[in-house]
């Protein structure tokens, strides 16, 4: 296992400004670590892995050993590895992400009966704390545990597939999201995020902009991730 790198304030702070985080679930998966490194070169800091796990959602996708595979790459680009897990029960699981490398676990609220819990759990790790939200999930559902994150993250897509268009009435969520977390913390976006919806979200409150097909099923992913950085002006 590699050395869980700690999220100390560099993750934190990546996390809390305006950043495009490309997701590899829609990488060539023969050239992840090439394509990885290309979005790094170009600027990318914070890097997206969607887990799931047949349950919570149809698909299933990676696990701890893709995690583990990237850490050294994002860790010495001076970036952050953001798991977000799309898997029932997901307190079971987190010891294992964290120590594979992962600066950042996002778990959704709708997962497990233990909101509280599994955020300290993922806090106890050394790992920055996100917690998301499906489209039918009332932006309250995070309110109780709003104290303790790093990242709340508003699904715009039904989670499970890439490649979803972006559900519109997701931009009436992200204002009151964005007030109960308050400044500070990264209020983030997934699902059919691109240069053309990303502004939107970052006027109506979000920062963080997970963008998986946009960027990788581009010919050029360094460019496709410049052009939806551009467009909300990311850091």
């Amino acid at each position: 296992m590699s050395t869980h790198a700690g999220a100390g304030s560099a993750p934190r702070e990546l996390l809390g400004g305006v950043r495009v985080a490309p997701s590899i679930l829609s990488a060539d998966f023969g050239r992840l670590r090439e394509q990885v490194a290309e979005v790094l070169q170009a600027g990318a800091r914070v890097i997206h892995v969607d887990v799931m796990d047949g349950h919570f959602v149809p698909p299933i996708t990676v696990g701890p050993l893709i995690v583990e595979a990237l850490s050294e790459l994002v860790r010495d680009a001076g970036g952050a590895l953001e798991v977000h897990l799309m898997i029932e029960r997901p307190e079971r699981q987190v010891s294992a992400f964290a120590a594979a490398g992962a600066h950042s676990i996002t778990f959704h609220a709708e997962a497990t009966p233990h909101v509280a819990y599994t955020a300290n759990l993922i806090r106890e790790s050394g790992a920055c704390v996100g917690v998301a939200i499906n489209p039918g999930t009332p932006v309250g559902a995070l309110a109780e545990v709003a104290d303790i994150l790093d990242v709340a993250l508003c699904m715009t897509v039904n989670p499970g597939w890439g490649g979803q268009p972006f559900i519109a009435h997701s931009l009436a969520k992200l204002p009151r999201l964005r007030a109960l977390v308050g400044e500070g913390v990264g209020v983030e976006v997934d699902g059919g995020i691109d240069a053309q919806t990303a502004p939107g979200c970052l006027q109506a409150g979000a920062s963080l902009f997970v963008a998986g097909s946009a960027v990788f099923h581009s010919a050029d992913p360094g460019e496709a991730y410049l052009e939806i950085a551009r467009s909300v002006d990311a850091e």
